[in-house]
C-alpha cells in the first residue's frame, strides 16, 4: 500500500476527529465551561501549547485514532463554578451531542461539493436498460417510467434508487412508477443479483435520465443523498446487530486506509463521497447509547433529566471505563482482522 495513501488516511481521520472535538470545544466555551485540554490523537504528547489567556492546553498526541476535550467537572465533582457538572443538564446534553452534530453537518457540506462537482445529476426516470442481463424490463418496467417508490421507500435520486435495489433486490420488488401522468404499481419486478464478500445484493439493470444542473436540483440532490447516506449507515449498523453482516464486514483504521486508497485512485469525487460516509458514520456511531461514547453520556443525561437528579458519578464512571476497555478490545480485534486480510 502506497505510503501517500496511508498519510492521506491519517490526515483525513485526524481532520474528522478535529471537527468532532471542535464541536464539543466550541459549545463548552459558549456555555462558559472551564476547558483544560483540547487534544487530537491519543497517547503521549508530541506537541503541546498552554494558552496564557485562558490556560487551555492544546496538544497533538502520538496515535491519530481519536481525540478529546477535557473539561472541569466532566468525570468528577468539581468546585470550579464553571465546571461542567455545575451546568444545567440541557447545556451538558448540547455539549455532548455537538461533536456528532459537527460530523454530520460536515458530511452534508461535503455532499453538496460532491453533487455540484459531479459531471451529471440523474433522477429516477428510466432511460435505457442494460444490453445484457436486464431482467426488470421483462417484469413490466418500461423506458420513461419515473420510479417513485421501491417497496415502501420513496426515492428521489438515482443513488437512492440504486441503494434500495442493492439492499432489497435479491427478491422480486414492488415498484410504484409514474407512467403517462398515471401512478402504476408493478409487482414482482426482478433484478439481477451479485455476490460480494459472501453477501448477495440486487443490481439496478438500467440507467436513468440525466438532469441539467440547477440550484434547485443541486440542493435537492444534496438533501436526499445526505438522508440516504444516513439511512444506509443506520441500516448497516442494524444489519450488524441482526447478523446480516458479519465481523468480516467491519473495518478499522487499516481497512479504512485500503478504502481511502481505492477511492483516491478512482478520483476526487469518489474520495470525497467516502469522506462523507466516514464522517457521517463517525457522527451516528458516536450517538449510539453505548458506554464511553457520546450517546452513552447522553443516555445518562436523559436519565438525569427524567429523574431530576444525576446518576452517581462513580457508577457512571465505572460504566464508561468498562465501555472503553471493550471498545479498545474491539479495535484490536478489527485491526488484526484487517491486517490479516491485507497480508492475504
Amino acid at each position: 500500500m502506497n505510503i501517500w495513501y496511508i498519510l492521506l488516511t491519517i490526515v483525513t481521520l485526524s481532520l474528522l476527529i478535529l471537527i468532532h472535538e471542535t464541536g464539543h470545544f466550541l459549545t463548552a466555551r459558549a456555555f462558559g465551561v472551564t476547558v483544560r485540554e483540547f487534544a487530537i490523537g491519543m497517547g503521549p504528547k508530541l506537541i503541546s501549547h498552554k494558552s496564557k489567556k485562558n490556560g487551555i492546553v492544546y496538544s497533538l498526541r502520538a496515535f491519530p485514532i481519536g481525540g478529546f476535550v477535557t473539561m472541569a467537572g466532566e468525570d468528577e465533582d468539581s468546585e470550579d463554578e464553571n465546571a461542567l457538572n455545575k451546568k444545567p443538564v440541557w447545556k451538558r446534553m448540547v455539549i455532548t451531542a455537538a461533536g456528532a452534530a459537527m460530523n454530520i453537518i460536515l458530511g452534508i457540506i461535503l455532499m453538496f461539493v460532491v453533487v455540484i462537482s459531479s459531471p451529471r445529476i440523474c433522477g429516477t426516470t428510466v432511460l435505457r436498460f442494460a444490453e445484457n442481463g436486464a431482467l426488470s424490463d421483462k417484469s413490466g418496467l418500461m423506458i420513461g417510467d419515473e420510479i417513485l417508490k421501491v417497496e415502501n421507500a420513496r426515492v428521489h435520486t438515482a443513488s437512492e434508487l440504486a441503494y434500495e435495489i442493492m439492499r432489497n433486490g435479491t427478491e422480486p420488488l414492488e415498484l410504484t412508477v409514474k407512467r403517462d401522468s398515471e401512478k402504476i404499481i408493478l409487482g414482482n419486478v426482478t433484478f439481477p443479483t451479485i455476490v460480494s464478500g459472501g453477501i448477495k445484493y440486487g443490481l439496478a439493470d438500467f440507467n436513468t435520465v440525466e438532469e441539467e444542473k440547477t440550484v434547485g436540483n443541486v440542493l435537492e440532490q444534496t438533501y436526499f443523498r445526505s438522508i440516504s447516506t444516513i439511512k444506509m449507515i443506520w441500516q448497516g449498523l442494524l444489519d450488524l446487530v441482526t447478523g446480516r453482516y458479519g465481523f468480516d464486514q467491519v473495518s478499522g483504521p487499516v481497512g479504512v486506509t485500503g478504502a481511502v486508497s481505492e477511492a483516491a485512485k478512482s478520483g476526487t469525487i469518489n474520495y470525497l463521497y467516502l469522506v462523507v460516509v466516514i464522517t457521517m458514520n463517525l457522527g451516528i456511531f458516536n450517538l449510539l447509547p453505548l458506554p464511553a461514547l457520546d450517546g452513552g453520556r447522553l443516555l445518562f443525561q436523559i436519565i438525569e433529566l427524567v429523574r431530576r437528579k444525576p446518576v452517581k458519578p462513580e457508577l457512571e464512571g465505572y460504566v464508561h471505563f468498562v465501555g472503553i476497555i471493550l471498545l479498545m478490545l474491539l479495535m484490536v480485534a478489527v485491526t488484526f482482522k484487517d491486517v490479516m486480510n491485507l497480508l492475504k
